[in-house]
């Protein structure tokens, strides 16, 4: 069978393409810089049965979106095209997007810092000691990190932050960094957006828990709440305070005036009389607390009491003399 053509491939791909536009309703747009071919099938291998990875150019991957748009009247995936920027790939799924996104991640491979290249967290070279031989100190000399000879061998006395996220990764760097055995970045796959059905997110959304949400529905109705009161504007979660603070001023007139109604009157008769508050306090701690020990220490004071009466009578001071 001959090689195909340019145009063989870009109408088998955009076959492909638009073939899992109709099986599938979620897709997530990952970067792939820095994922090789073999690291690449691997992560393929892994998410096989539920999931498909589509590598391509992003040309290629906008112009297969537009046909399949203008062929079956869907508009939704042109939601993607946006997306479609730098080194990306594309991952159809039918499974969970958290545990697809979770299982991507999972495929990361330790990479050595070459010259040239961003890095992508800091680089801290820890103290100790490194096993090379006094000869290499020039390195160590370059970038101002501290050393003393242990041993026979060059150590380093303190933590040194050799490269900051962000800075591209020089000579010495790279060259100090071999030496040391260390390889301290790891690509694979990073889920950039996340496609569902006609939405697009971002992937964080997907770590929020029941009680993120609730926490965030609270916080929602909260504000909504305060901006209602605060410009008299009716709504469901304002009513109620509403209603309580009309009910508080209407009150506060009641208490102030000769006005009243019959929620009033009680309040009136409280501040007119204040033991009744004891009395109100004490009536619920006797129905709750266990009756028992009131009951006890009245018959135990009327028992006090008795002796008392009796003991008047015998020395001649009865009520009747």
């Amino acid at each position: 069978m001959g090689k195909l053509s340019k145009a063989e491939k870009k109408i088998n791909y955009d076959a492909k393409l638009c073939k899992l536009l109709e099986d599938y309703g979620q897709v997530l747009i990952v970067a792939a810089d820095n994922v090789g071919s073999n690291q690449l099938q691997n992560i393929r291998k892994g998410l096989r049965g539920d999931s498909i990875v589509l590598m391509g150019k992003n040309t290629m991957m906008k112009r297969s979106i537009k046909i399949h748009a203008s062929k079956t009247g869907n508009d939704e995936y042109l939601n993607l095209v946006p997306l479609l920027v730098g080194n990306v790939g594309l991952i159809f799924t039918k499974g969970d997007l958290k545990e697809v996104s979770e299982e991507v991640a999972k495929y990361k491979v330790g990479a050595p810092a070459r010259v040239g290249l961003v890095a992508p967290i800091d680089v801290v070279v820890p103290p100790g000691n490194t096993g090379l031989d006094p000869s290499q100190t020039s390195f160590f000399q370059v970038l101002n990190i501290p050393t003393k000879i242990n041993k026979g061998t060059v150590e380093i006395i303190t933590p040194v932050e050799l490269i900051k996220k962000g800075d591209k990764v020089g000579s010495s760097e790279a060259a100090l960094l071999a030496k040391l055995g260390i390889r301290p970045f790891s690509y694979g796959l990073v889920v950039q957006m996340v496609y569902d059905n006609g939405s697009v997110f971002s992937p964080e959304v997907l770590d929020l828990t029941e009680d993120d949400l609730m926490v965030k529905f609270a916080s929602g109705v909260s504000n909504v709440t305060a901006l209602a009161l605060a410009i008299s504007y009716p709504t469901i979660a304002a009513a109620p305070h509403m209603f309580l603070n009309a009910y508080k001023n209407v009150l506060a007139i009641a208490v102030a005036t000769e006005y009243s109604f019959p929620q009033a009157d009680k309040v009136k008769e409280y501040l007119e009389d204040p033991s009744k508050f004891a009395v109100a306090v004490a009536a619920p701690a006797a129905a709750t607390g266990g009756g028992a020990a009131p009951v006890a220490a009245a018959k135990e004071e009327a028992k006090k009491e008795e002796p008392a009466e009796e003991s008047d009578e015998d020395m001649g001071f009865g009520l009747f003399d």
